[in-house]
């Protein structure tokens, strides 16, 4: 069969298009011995397997320099696996499923490790039915990239018999910045063409993320309203109550805008901001979505010290427990001034969205955690209800991203009884609610649509650089003010530094309480 060509569409699965269905493959995980392999990729496979999605072919093959037996990782897999599950295991159909995985040892840069990979890919497809099609999964760190690719590349396991496909996704982060960015992006091609790389940001695979087109775009009473003669401003939160935990080295490189704005935020703000494209491909997808970003307002150095504030968290408490600062984390330096906490007043320079400002905040260690996205209409003309109790609040529709997947929207309402009082009141829609059936996790999609070709939910590559043009810009004025300017503290257990406030109530407005 064609790559391209489509086959029947499970109804369960139909998601922003009608996809071809997913091919037979080989999927090789570079960094088998990993977390994110033990705690996402496993697991995502496995339920895939058990709502009958993957199919019965694909095997699986890790790769990693640790030396075990097919048996011993297995039994490894299985362990983690009944733990990070969205619903556990089941022992029959782990049994039929853990057959299809297999272990291989190898150094990264060892070409006999590649070269003996390739015939056991053959031999997989000589065994079974994978049909020469192999899915690369670089779940390593970014520095083991261009090795990889390269002896991905000189051992010719990107090139597949003909009529097969071969692909690669990558892990987040994608450069630290745009001159890493363009070097990465050079290192993948080498090996792999644009329409076969995928690199994956797991936001865009929850389920309410992919329904903000969906909201906007099939719903004609959001749609009309969604420009700045109707909406106030946008809020953007994303909050954890973890600190860095065992991430410090990383973390003290990166901080919260590398590490959040620029890939997860700014997806986010695209989603919420993107023109409706011309058709629910890939590419028609992120046109848009490159749009926005290239229309982001680029922020003079005053404008960089007056609509972003960078916090840092101290000591406090989370859910009653004591918690160390940052400076005190593992392997975190004692004087660092690595950011865990941004607020930033970003501005989509458009026809649409001219003078609705986007007000966005990440950080780690404060009072909740959770992910969403509040869109706040401007308010009704008060002349009708002045002798109201209390004014008129506006409008607001809000996307939860996680946890509790859903949208909400706060109407004005009259209370019961012979007085007139109004108070807002909340149309509330959850997806588990709903649809009576648990969301598949990021991973198990994200990994479905790179088996099936279909990169709309993944960046594409000038996607990535512009985002990093706009931050490096951020960054480079932060490190010419000097290390001691600019970074606040604050308690754990709060919601960031009194500065973040001040941001947005100099504008006559607050934050959405989540």
């Amino acid at each position: 069969m064609s790559n391209e060509q489509s086959r029947p569409v499970n109804p369960l699965r139909e998601g922003l298009s009608n996809r071809a269905m997913p091919q037979p493959c080989n999927v090789v995980i570079f960094g088998a011995s990993g977390d994110l392999t033990f705690r996402k990729l496993i697991p995502a496979l496995y339920n895939l397997a058990a709502d009958g999605d993957l199919p019965p072919s694909t095997n699986i093959v890790g790769f990693a320099r640790r030396a075990k037996t097919d048996e011993s990782w297995r039994q490894e897999l299985e362990e983690s696996t009944t733990t990070c599950s969205r619903s556990g295991i089941n022992e029959e159909m782990w049994a039929s499923f853990s057959r299809r995985i297999h272990y291989h040892c190898s150094e990264f840069g060892n070409a006999d490790g590649y070269r003996s990979l390739l015939q056991k890919l053959e031999q997989l497809d000589t065994e079974g039915s994978a049909i020469g099609n192999r899915l690369f999964y670089l779940s390593v760190s970014p520095t083991d990239y261009e090795l990889i690719l390269r002896q991905i590349a000189d051992a010719g396991l990107n090139n597949p018999r003909p009529g097969a496909w071969s692909r690669v996704i990558v892990e987040k982060p994608f450069g630290t910045d745009l001159a890493t960015a363009e070097a990465l992006n050079e290192a993948i091609s080498v090996a792999f063409v644009e329409r076969d790389t995928f690199r994956i940001d797991h936001y865009l695979g929850k389920e309410t993320a992919q329904n903000v087109m969906v909201l906007r775009f099939a719903n004609q009473i959001f749609e009309n309203l969604w420009n700045s003669r109707y909406i106030d401003h946008v809020q953007i939160t994303s909050a954890e109550t973890l600190g860095v935990e065992a991430r410090g080295p990383y973390y003290e490189k990166a901080g919260a805008l590398r590490d959040m704005v620029q890939s997860h935020i700014l997806q986010l703000v695209c989603l919420t901001a993107m023109e409706p494209p011309t058709s629910l491909t890939a590419d028609a997808v992120r046109d848009e979505k490159a749009k926005v970003i290239r229309s982001l307002r680029r922020l003079s150095r005053e404008e960089i010290a007056r609509d972003i504030v960078r916090g840092q968290y101290a000591a406090g408490s989370i859910a009653g427990k004591a918690v160390p600062a940052y400076r005190a984390e593992e392997r975190v330096d004692p004087k660092s001034m690595t950011e865990t906490f941004v607020a930033l007043k970003l501005h989509v320079d458009n026809w649409r969205w001219h003078g609705v400002p986007f007000y966005i905040r990440v950080g780690k260690r404060l009072a909740k955690s959770g992910a969403e996205i509040a869109v706040q209409f401007k308010e009704a003309p008060g002349v009708l209800f002045n002798s109201a109790d209390a004014p008129l609040g506006p409008n607001q529709l809000v996307i939860r991203i996680q946890p509790d997947e859903g949208v909400s929207l706060r109407l004005q309402c009259k209370v019961p009884g012979s007085v007139l009082r109004i108070e807002p009141v909340k149309m509330d829609f959850h997806y588990g609610a709903s649809f009576g059936r648990q969301s598949p996790e990021a991973y198990e999609r994200l990994i479905l649509d790179a088996m099936s070709g279909d990169a709309t939910l993944f960046a594409r590559r000038d996607e990535v650089q512009e985002a990093w043009l706009f931050v490096d810009a951020i960054e480079g004025a932060w490190h010419s003010v000097g290390t001691a300017s600019g970074l606040f503290e604050y308690a754990s257990g709060t919601w960031g530094p009194k500065e973040a406030d001040a941001l947005i109530e100099r504008d006559g407005r607050t934050w959405r309480r989540m």
